[in-house]
């Protein structure tokens, strides 16, 4: 399980501090899946989260709807959009797009 992986990286602190961040917002809820682990609201699907080789990524599933004028989130498929956080977290960043990514799917 992905989850499993994330406690044994390197970076396993940095993702605990993150997943506390992901899960201070209201309704937020975590899903421990095979692959990844999820985090979603009544209305639906907000991020995914996983330990990589240099920090944290968050993948956000409505990304390419979402306000990035600072060019900091990645990929360029259809929906989802990747925020890297290397090494440290940026909580001030990672709350703009959580807000927004719950402010979507409300209105989606």
């Amino acid at each position: 399980m992905q989850f499993d992986k994330d406690m044994q990286s390197t970076f396993k602190d940095v993702f605990l501090q993150a997943r506390q961040l992901l899960l201070s917002f209201e309704g937020v809820v975590e899903t421990k899946k095979e692959r990844i682990t999820t985090y979603s609201n009544s209305n639906g699907g907000i991020c995914h989260m996983r330990t990589t080789s240099y920090g944290v990524d968050f993948g956000f599933l409505k990304g390419a709807k979402m306000a990035d004028q600072h060019g900091l989130l990645t990929g360029k498929g259809k929906a989802i959009r990747v925020l890297p956080q290397r090494g440290e977290l940026d909580e001030e960043t990672i709350r703009h797009f959580m807000n927004q990514a719950i402010e979507i799917n409300a209105s989606n």
